[in-house]
């Protein structure tokens, strides 16, 4: 497993992070812990979660909070927390009372602890906000986020699917506190979303942030999707946000899965291994839900992608390239 730094910041971690979503929601605890052993062995040491992780909203089963608690009892086994670089998030809503979610200092130290308890230790790495509060003051945010830090109970603080310009208003803000700020944005990328490439990957270039990608197989659209749809296999796959997107670009997929075909490499594999190839990406993101799907993104690692390949695939998934030169000229 090849490592790199986390952005500007000496932090080392692996060039895949294993993404918890599925576990409690969708795999079960002893399946969880399965796929955390292998990939420990393998080399990842980079483990995102978040704190209201555990409910399947599509089949309403689980409960907030299930994820961490799972990772956190795995933990527990001896060794296994000073090997991993543990990330969790904040913002998401507990429930109806006033001050459950977002980004207030009070719900940022109240989650802190939660999800410090439910992890089963007393620093959390890496802590993520979920999303952009808009009604609350960077000013606020960083005090909260700061007495974490001094506290111990937060080593680096993230954002995750924030724009552009609201990386540099947080970053200059922690300036003017003489803090540390963003070390890392989570956002959504891949080959058939590319919209990080206007604003996003180059304000955290500029500020010096890990990027942390998500979906990388845009919701299995790039994940053989039409080949898994030929064998009768439409768990997934095909519902949600891949079957309304296969709908819509069927033939740029159809061409995609051929070109993987000629390569003899799985589509699932190119679309991480073109990730890794993005300078600006610091790791994507893995969900597996079994151990087979991790096997088969540990496989990404050694793919290695030619030139002319990288030009096709920018053929069949343009990008808008960086503002403000892909809209202003």
């Amino acid at each position: 497993m090849p490592y790199t730094r986390l952005g500007r910041t000496g932090l080392t971690v692996s060039r895949l992070v294993l993404g918890t979503m599925n576990f409690g929601a969708i795999t079960d605890e002893q399946d969880s812990g399965e796929i955390m052993d292998a990939a420990l062995d393998a080399g990842i040491n980079f483990f995102d979660t978040a704190d209201v992780y555990g409910h399947d909203r599509q089949r309403d089963w689980g409960t907030k909070g299930a994820t961490e608690e799972i990772v956190g009892r795995w933990l527990g086994r001896a060794g296994h927390r000073d090997k991993v670089v543990l990330a969790t998030k904040v913002y998401g809503n507990w429930g109806d009372w006033p001050n459950s979610g977002g980004l207030s200092a009070r719900h940022i130290r109240t989650a802190c602890e939660d999800s410090l308890r439910r992890l089963g230790t007393d620093h959390i790495d890496l802590y993520q906000m979920h999303h952009i509060d808009r009604r609350v003051p960077w000013e606020e945010i960083w005090q909260a986020m700061d007495l974490l830090v001094a506290q111990g109970k937060v080593l680096y603080v993230g954002s995750s699917n924030f724009a552009g310009w609201h990386i540099a208003r947080a970053q200059e803000a922690a300036a003017r506190r003489s803090s540390l700020g963003l070390v890392a944005e989570q956002c959504l990328y891949n080959l058939a979303q590319r919209a990080a490439e206007a604003e996003v990957l180059p304000a955290a270039q500029a500020y010096g942030l890990g990027v942390i990608t998500w979906s990388p197989l845009y919701g299995g659209l790039l994940g053989g999707v039409l080949a898994k749809e030929r064998a009768g296999d439409r768990h997934r796959s095909a519902t949600g946000r891949a079957a309304s997107e296969l709908a819509r670009r069927r033939e740029q997929i159809q061409a995609y899965e051929q070109l993987c075909a000629e390569l003899g490499t799985p589509p699932g594999d190119v679309a991480l291994a073109w990730l890794l190839t993005r300078p600006e990406v610091t790791a994507p993101i893995v969900g597996p839900r079994t151990r087979a799907q991790l096997d088969a993104a540990l496989r990404a690692v050694r793919v290695e992608l030619e030139d002319a390949t990288l030009a096709e695939l920018d053929r069949l998934f343009p990008g808008q390239g960086a503002a403000p030169e892909s809209f202003a000229w």
